[in-house]
Parts: C-alpha cells; sequence; structure tokens
C-alpha cells in the first residue's frame, strides 16, 4: 500500500541491499516460490479478479473492523449515503437525511430499494441492524460507532433508545448531544441494514450474507475459506454504483509477491497494494496500468497498554526512545523506494484540515542521539530484559520495512529487536484482539469515512472497536466529545490537534509512515479507478 516515486536507482537498490544485510530474519517473503494462492484465469470472461485476505470474522457488517471483511462488504451492502471516488458524501439509500439542531436526525429511505432475496429496505432494517451491532451482549467490533446514539451503553444492554421507526420508509436518531458531522458516518459498513433473514440465524448469515450492494453472492460456492469469495452483479441494485461487470472474484493470497506474478502473467486483474520487491519496479513494468496516488492510509507501531515494560515514567520514556530511534526518511527511500511519507502525526496530509504544527511531534523524528540518552534514563529506572518484538502477519508483504526497523532500533538502542511473524492476517489479528502479543505491532489504518478524527476516536478512545491498544486517557476521550460536538470541522480539526498532543505525550502508537495507493491491472481490464481511501471502485470496472 503507499509509494509516492517510480523506479528504483541502482544506488537505491545498493542501500536497501545494505540495510536488509544488517536486519535480522530469514527473508522468506518475496520468492513468489508457489507457497501462495494462485488466481484461476477460468474465472469468467468478464469476472473481475483481485487480490485480497480471508476475512477475519462472519460477514456481518457491524462484525467486520478490518479491510479483509470489510472490502467484501462494500461489494455486497450499500448504506444511507455513500463515499465517491474523491470523498464526497452523497446520498445512497436515503432519499433524504434532515435535521435543525444537529442532534435529531429525520430520515427517509428512497423507494424501490430491496434486498437481493427480494425483501424490501425498510427503516425496521436499518433500526434493527444498529440495535443487534450496539447491543453489549452481541460483542460486536464496530459497536462503538453507536455510542452517540442516545441509549447506547458500553457496560450493560441496552438499546438504542435514539432510535424511532415512523414508518416503512421514515425514521429518527436522536443523538446525545448535537454531532454536525453524524450523516457523514453513514456510509461505513456499521450502518449498513440487515434483512429480517439474519435475525433469525446470524451466524448461518454471516456464512452466506444477504444484502443491498451492487453485488451478491451466488446460490452455492461462493467463499472458499483461504481461498477466495465470488460475488456477481445483484440485479435488484438500485444505487449510484451498478456493477459493469460480470461479477468479481476476491483470491486471498498467501504473499503478494505471488499475486504480482500473477499480474504480470495475466492470472490477476487488480491489485490494490505492491509487493516490496516490486516498487522500484513496478510502474515501469505495468506503464499507464500502474496506479500511484495520495490515500487515506497510515502506519503505526501500536503499544499495548497491558504490558509491564511500557508502563509508568520507564515505559514513557522507552516508548518515546524506540520512536526516535527509527530511521523513517531511509527506510522510506530504500524499502518502499520512496513510496511512503514519514508521519508528522496520527492522520494524513489527504484529509481536509490536516496540519503538520502538531505539539510534540518531533518524537516523530530521527534522533538517534536523543534516543539513546532517553533509553538511558529509563534503563536507570528499570532494566530492559529480552528482546522487542515487531508483531504483524507474513502474509501481509511486511517483512523488509520491520526487519528495517528493527534494526535502526537494534543499532540505536543496543537492544535486541525482530520481526515476530503470524502466517495469516486473521492469525495476528486474533492474538492482538485476545492480548497474546507480547511487544509492539504492526497497526494500518484506511480511513472509514474522510475525517480527521476518525484516525483517532476509533483506535484511541476508551473501549473504542480499533482500540487494539487498549489505551485510556480521560483527557483525550472528552476532546473526542468535544470534536462531536464541534459546530464546524474548522472547530473540530482545532480540537483534532489538542487531541493529537496528548497521543504524542502518551505514545499509544508510534506514527511510521503515510502511505500512498499502490497497485495496478493488467491488459484485460478497464476503468480502473482507486478512490480517496485506497479501495478500488470495482463495480466500475469492466473486463471483455
Amino acid at each position: 500500500m503507499t509509494r509516492i516515486r517510480a523506479s528504483r536507482t541502482a544506488a537505491a537498490a545498493l542501500a536497501a541491499s545494505l540495510l536488509l544485510a544488517a536486519c535480522s530474519g530469514s527473508g522468506d517473503g518475496g520468492d513468489g516460490d508457489g507457497d501462495g494462492t494462485s488466481a484461476d484465469p477460468a474465472a469468467g470472461a468478464g469476472v473481475v479478479s483481485i487480490n485480497g485476505t480471508e476475512p477475519q470474522n462472519p460477514l456481518i457488517p457491524t462484525a467486520t473492523n478490518e479491510v479483509g471483511g470489510g472490502d467484501i462488504l462494500d461489494l455486497l451492502f450499500a448504506g444511507l449515503v455513500r463515499y465517491e471516488t474523491d470523498g464526497t458524501v452523497v446520498n445512497e439509500v436515503a432519499e433524504s437525511i434532515e435535521t435543525e439542531d444537529n442532534q435529531t436526525f429525520t430520515i427517509t429511505l428512497a423507494e424501490g430499494w430491496t434486498f437481493s432475496d427480494g425483501t424490501p429496505v425498510t427503516s425496521n432494517s436499518f433500526v434493527d441492524a444498529w440495535n443487534y451491532g450496539a447491543l453489549l451482549s452481541n460483542a460486536q467490533n464496530s459497536s462503538y460507532f453507536f455510542e452517540s446514539i442516545e441509549g447506547y451503553s458500553a457496560e450493560e444492554d441496552s438499546e438504542l433508545t435514539g432510535l424511532e421507526v415512523v414508518d416503512e420508509r421514515t425514521f429518527t436518531v436522536r443523538l446525545s448531544q448535537p454531532e454536525f458531522d453524524f450523516p457523514q458516518r453513514l456510509g461505513y459498513s456499521a450502518f449498513y441494514p440487515l434483512p429480517e433473514s439474519a435475525f433469525e440465524d446470524m451466524e448461518a448469515f454471516g456464512e452466506n450474507p444477504v444484502g443491498n450492494g451492487p453485488y451478491k453472492l451466488p446460490e452455492e460456492g461462493a467463499w472458499e475459506h483461504n481461498v477466495q469469495i465470488d460475488v456477481v452483479p445483484n440485479e435488484s441494485y438500485t444505487g449510484g454504483t451498478p456493477a459493469q461487470n460480470d461479477g468479481v472474484r476476491v483470491v486471498f493470497y498467501d504473499n503478494l509477491d505471488t499475486a504480482y506474478n500473477d499480474l504480470i502473467a495475466g492470472n490477476l486483474d487488480i491489485m490494490d497494494e505492491m509487493p516490496s520487491s516490486a516498487l522500484g519496479s513496478f510502474e515501469e513494468e505495468l506503464g499507464d496500468r500502474a496506479v500511484n496516488q495520495p490515500a487515506a492510509l497510515n502506519q503505526t507501531l501500536s503499544v499495548p497498554s497491558y504490558l509491564p515494560q511500557f508502563e509508568g515514567e520507564a515505559g514513557i520514556l522507552r516508548r518515546q526512545a524506540i520512536s526516535l530511534a527509527i530511521d523513517r526518511e531511509q527506510i522510506a527511500e530504500t524499502i518502499f523506494s520512496g513510496a511512503v511519507t514519514p508521519a508528522v502525526d496520527f492522520t494524513v496530509p489527504s484529509i481536509e484540515g490536516f496540519t503538520p504544527d502538531v505539539p510534540g511531534n518531533e518524537l516523530a523524528q530521527y534522533d538517534p542521539d536523543r534516543a539513546a540518552e532517553l533509553w538511558a534514563e529509563a534503563e536507570a529506572i528499570e532494566p530492559w530484559d529480552g528482546t522487542l518484538t515487531i508483531s504483524s502477519n507474513a502474509d501481509g508483504d511486511h517483512q523488509a520495512w520491520i526487519d528495517a526497523v528493527a534494526n535502526s532500533i537494534r543499532n540505536t538502542l543496543g537492544i535486541e529487536a525482530e520481526f515476530e511473524a503470524y502466517p495469516q492476517f486473521s492469525e495476528f489479528l486474533d492474538a492482538r484482539d485476545n492480548q497474546e502479543i507480547s511487544g509492539v505491532f504492526r497497526a494500518g489504518w484506511q480511513a472509514d469515512y474522510p475525517s480527521l478524527v476518525n484516525f483517532l476516536a476509533p483506535i484511541y478512545s476508551t473501549g473504542a472497536g480499533s482500540n487494539d491498544a487498549f489505551y485510556s486517557n480521560p483527557e483525550f476521550d472528552d476532546l473526542m466529545r468535544q470534536i462531536n460536538a464541534a459546530e464546524s470541522v474548522e472547530q473540530a480539526n482545532e480540537l483534532v490537534t489538542q487531541a493529537q498532543a496528548i497521543l504524542f505525550e502518551d505514545l499509544p502508537g508510534i506514527p511510521l509512515w503515510v502511505e500512498n495507493a499502490v497497485g495496478g491491472h493488467s491488459e484485460a481490464v478497464d476503468n480502473v479507478e482507486f478512490a480517496w481511501n485506497r479501495q478500488v471502485e470495482l463495480p466500475q470496472v469492466t473486463k471483455g
């Protein structure tokens, strides 16, 4: 994911080899030796194939908060609003969303919407789905997104009393406080509707979901776990992005090098990210079929709050030292061929309101002398014992940069640091969620909706669905509430800067870099376009 420059020069290639030669790890990725899945070229003349990852959870909108499942849900479901390629918010299932005070919203559905099983999309389709997603005992990963609605509770089962069905096409939403940007969030998958059949057996529904989006699952054989999933056009879809192809096959690859080989061979139509081995050459190899553009993506190292070595004064000093020990500029150049931009905060420059002037963000700069001093201060309080592990999934082509980060930390701080690899993305996510990771871990974020606060609230608010470091700071939480109650984007973004200053004091995550949308497509497809958040606009792709 993420690159900004074209071809690798001989000097850059040499620099990369020298950097990696000093890194730990066996470097078992990137050989394209057939360990990964290979796309089936017989998917169908008009069926578009794209790389993906096995969803961590059943395909229930509120259960899914990772990209592998989320990208598939976005093909199968349509929300009240949708995001156009540039991030503009437009109505989709909603005919109108009206409010006089930014606290009570009246939502009217457009006529004619049905699920792919023929049942109508009604007000209850949304109200029942949101109540299910918010209910504590249902343990849904995206329950946090309903926190703004009256009646929400993170401590006990509670109905969303702020939801009221007026008639089949109208319902109202009352929030606990005014929030000007509430409608902007309603295109995210947590707010998708569900048909009545879902509530008869939610577990079964997650294996064979019925949605209202541009695609649907075929009658049988759609999802072959850890291999691929097929979707076909949904003829009942009446929204703004109808399928222009015969379907989509999402192929779950074990490594991106195998996917890239398939792309070059014409056995895969689209890739939405590139292996590190191809970053210096893919634009030359693919020509005008290469994609390299800004997107709302970033990468951090998350620091679990439950680890004793990162608690207290010594823990803060260690977090600061680790951040200052990472040579982001060199890694961006040598590993990513200059295709990522070193981060200066916890957000991304492509979202309106971004500023590089955040108090405390000097901690995102490489300063080996200061890093060593802070580590020594921490050692005087409590000596470090053992190896710093950096955990991630092995099927996502992260080894090269994690080895480089580990090497930068090792050389600067004089400690052992190494990549802890989990074979599959879903295994890594399970270990993360179960607090089984013993060091820091990779935490990439692709925006849910175009807002700076989306890079903060879901990740660092107490109890939020993507707060995988289990971080908690009441002052930060209060600023998130103030942001929600802001009267304008400008006011909200000023508070975002204050909130980021707190994050730089606590460092629950260590910002690394901002990523571009980097990918490409084969000669068999046309009209391939990457959206503001890196997602490929698959319904508009044509083939054959």
